[in-house]
């Protein structure tokens, strides 16, 4: 499994387009599209954006596990 192929599954399990998490995330949906596609870096703060938007891990958006509950958050 390709890295990030995770965030494009939680997206379309949330019937969101590419559009619409652009939206979300503050982007153009092309910038959007090119992190799913991994031809740009997502930056670490989105990563930790999505994981919470999501309940995942970054471990897991970047198909680190496939474990996909979240670790214990801080408080």
């Amino acid at each position: 499994m390709k890295m990030l192929e995770h965030l494009r599954a939680l997206r379309e399990d949330r019937d969101l387009s590419q559009a619409a998490m652009a939206e979300l995330l503050r982007v153009h949906q092309t910038t959007y599209s090119d992190y799913e596609r991994e031809n740009l870096n997502v930056p670490i703060p989105t990563l930790k954006f999505l994981a919470r938007y999501f309940d995942t891990s970054v471990d897991y958006l970047l198909d680190l596990t496939n474990q996909r509950e979240p670790y214990p958050r801080k408080r």
